[in-house]
This record gives structure tokens, C-alpha cells and sequence, in this order.
């Protein structure tokens, strides 16, 4: 690394504005910030980036990626800690410089795995931290099942944190929103770990109607009442239906997560709510679950935010593929959707862009068989990959 005094300058670069690109220019960083950048040849003593990519480090709202470290064979329970600080290097080597830890708030009679371990996750999060283990800068995204009976007194106990910057309005039960088509949220469970069969998942799915019946109506009140007490941002969770996004806006949503149908996106957008989608479903050209194709809403418009959901390698190569998939998006713009517009969508507007005074989360990216490699990450101008 080539520094003058305390500042980093790199030269021979691509660099990714949040407007626009320059296609050979230089950077400077120090004290964790972003000092200036040029375009052209840079100032002397500059490390040579190859004519690499050099953009904002990316920035993460909904990754559950974390459960397949904590739990990664059915029964198996890793360390917390361990399983915090393996995530955080996956996180890291994909460019992903903050991140919002999605937790599952619920706990459910009879399931096993992750369900009810919010209170662990978060904590291991927080022993990490304090212990300086990470590479990445991490926050909590807490995920409410909203007809669980345990929800609300669950997210009682972590709302008042500190670094909870996000709450989802979820509801999996069985026929609407994500899995309206029964069978496929049967095939999901079936293919899920050791796998379930046709009688346990029916009393699976009695249960959750049960508990939708008794608790939905009430709990979505208080969670909304609680993320609104501590001004914590929400985000609704595969709206569907013309009623999904009146209950968006009654509720005063900030983001809608993953919208199975073009409608809904539509009035979603109308409303100002952002829309996310997943990497994933960027990549693979579709939804594992049959919804709406993100591409399909990015060429109407519908497309604010991309998540890595559930690999967190998707998101750099998503960004990267939006330009090829939809022409009205360039790359300054596909980036947006993985940098700026997520920092402000949880109030971290100090991140997420290249410009003065923001701070120095950076990625070195090469791009070669049309697959992106991370070289270099910088986070507060720190380099940590």
C-alpha cells in the first residue's frame, strides 16, 4: 500500500461516482475519509490499481447469510462468535463493507435451528465487535413473523440496541404473499435440511394458520407502534396485493422487501416506498420462488435496492449485470442500487458514495470472464481485505 504520511492515494483506476464514472482517474484517502479524487494521471507515489474498478464499499439491508454459519448442518450448532467472525470474512471478500444482520424474531413450537436465537446472534455480534474481530461494519435488521405469538416480546428485548437500523413486517403463511402457490412453500420445506414430510408439513401449516388467525392483526399493530416509538425504518415483506401496499403505506413503510407482482411494485413506487430485490434473482435471470424477475421491475423503473438475501457474492455481480440487462441502466446507477440508496434508506448518509468527506469504505474490483473478483477492501480507510 502506497501512503504519503497518513493518506492512500490510488492511480490508474476506474472509479465509480454515484453520477457517473471516470474512466482513468485517481483517489485520495486519510483519516478514514475520502480526501479528493482526479481524473487523469494521478499524483506521484500513487499505488497503480491496474485499471481496476474503485467504488464505494457495498452496503448490505437483509442477509440471513449468517444462519448457514451458526447452524450449517441441521442439528449442528457452531460457536457463535466463530460462526460471526467466518460470516463477516465471507461479507468482507465480497465487498459488502457494512452490513444489516437479519435476525429472525420469532420462535415457533416444534422448529428447530435458527427460530428463537436472536438474542444469541446479537450478542456474539456484539462480542465481536467489542473485540475488534470484524471486518465489516455491522448493524441489526430484525425480522418479525408477524403471527408468532413470541414476536412482540422478542423484539422488545432487542429494539432498544443500538444498532438496530431496520425492522421487517413478515408473514409466511401458507398461501399468500411469497408462497401464494401452496406447493411451492411445501417443495421449499421438503428440500429444507433434513427435509419434512406431507403429514408434518400439514400440521405445520394448521399451526400457522392458527396462529395468523389469533395474532397477526394485534402484533402488527404493536411491532408497528414500537418501530415507530424508536424511530427505527420498516420494511414490508413480499407485498403481493393492492391490500399488502395499503397496509405498506398505513404503516408507514420505508422500504418493500422482494414484491412477488409487477402490481404491487407499481403502487409501491407510486406510494415513494423504495423497492428491494434480490442479487440471486438478478444472477439467475428469475425468482427460486416464481415471483416477479427483478430485471422486469428495473426496466420499469421499480428498482431502488438490491440485497445478497442469501449469497453474499450475488451483490457485486448483480450491480455489475444490471448495465447488461437493462441499457437505460448504467453502472453508476447499477452501483446506486448496492451503495448510496441503501445507506440512506437506514440513515447512514456518511457512507455509500465517493465524494469529500465520506468515508473511506472502498473495493478494488477486477472484472475477467465477466466475473468480479474483490482485490482490495478499505473500510474507514483501513485496509481489511
Amino acid at each position: 500500500m502506497t501512503s504519503t504520511g497518513n493518506e492512500t492515494v490510488l492511480g490508474n483506476a476506474r472509479i465509480v461516482l454515484a453520477d457517473r464514472m471516470i474512466e482513468r482517474g485517481w483517489i485520495a484517502f486519510a483519516d478514514g475519509r475520502i480526501a479528493e479524487f482526479g481524473e487523469g494521471r494521478a499524483p506521484s507515489g500513487a499505488e497503480d490499481a491496474g485499471g481496476d474498478l474503485i467504488m464505494p464499499g457495498l452496503i448490505e439491508l437483509h442477509t440471513d447469510h449468517l444462519e448457514a454459519h451458526y447452524v450449517p448442518r441441521p442439528k449442528v450448532f457452531w460457536d457463535p462468535i466463530a460462526a460471526v467472525v467466518s460470516y463477516d470474512g465471507q461479507l468482507a471478500i465480497s465487498g459488502i463493507t457494512t452490513v444489516l444482520d437479519s435476525l429472525r424474531v420469532w420462535r415457533e413450537d416444534g422448529a428447530e435451528e435458527v427460530d428463537g436465537r436472536a438474542g444469541v446472534l446479537a450478542e456474539a455480534i456484539a462480542s465481536a465487535r467489542e473485540a475488534n474481530l470484524l471486518r465489516s461494519d455491522h448493524f441489526l435488521h430484525l425480522r418479525c413473523e408477524i403471527p408468532m405469538p413470541s414476536v412482540v416480546e422478542e423484539a422488545k428485548e432487542l429494539i432498544g440496541r443500538p444498532d438496530v437500523r431496520l425492522m421487517s413486517l413478515m408473514d409466511h403463511t401458507p398461501g399468500q404473499r411469497q408462497f401464494r402457490d401452496e406447493g411451492k412453500l411445501r417443495d421449499y420445506y421438503r428440500g429444507k435440511g433434513a427435509g419434512m414430510t406431507d403429514a408434518e408439513l400439514d400440521v405445520l401449516f394448521e399451526r400457522r394458520f392458527a396462529y395468523q388467525k389469533a395474532y397477526a392483526a394485534t402484533n402488527m399493530r404493536e411491532i408497528v407502534a414500537l418501530a415507530h416509538h424508536y424511530e427505527i425504518p420498516l420494511a414490508s415483506h413480499d407485498d403481493t396485493t393492492d391490500e399488502n401496499v395499503t397496509d405498506a403505506i398505513r404503516d408507514r413503510v420505508s422500504v418493500a422487501e422482494f414484491p412477488t407482482t409487477i402490481e404491487a411494485a407499481r403502487g409501491l413506487h407510486r406510494a415513494g416506498i423504495g423497492i428491494l430485490m434480490g442479487a440471486p434473482n438478478v444472477v439467475r435471470g428469475g425468482s427460486h420462488s416464481g415471483n416477479i424477475a427483478a430485471v422486469d421491475l428495473a426496466r420499469e423503473g421499480l428498482l431502488d435496492i438490491l440485497s445478497s438475501d442469501y449469497i453474499p457474492s450475488s451483490l457485486l455481480m448483480a450491480a455489475l449485470q444490471l448495465p447488461q440487462r437493462v441499457p437505460d441502466i448504467d453502472l453508476a446507477s447499477a452501483i446506486r442500487t448496492v451503495t448510496k440508496t441503501p445507506a440512506e434508506a437506514v440513515g447512514l448518509p456518511d457512507r455509500g458514495e465517493i465524494a469529500p468527506g465520506k468515508r473511506a469504505d472502498l473495493i478494488r474490483v477486477h472484472v475477467a470472464r465477466d466475473c468480479p473478483v474483490v482485490r482490495s477492501v478499505w473500510r474507514e480507510g483501513h485496509r481489511v481485505a
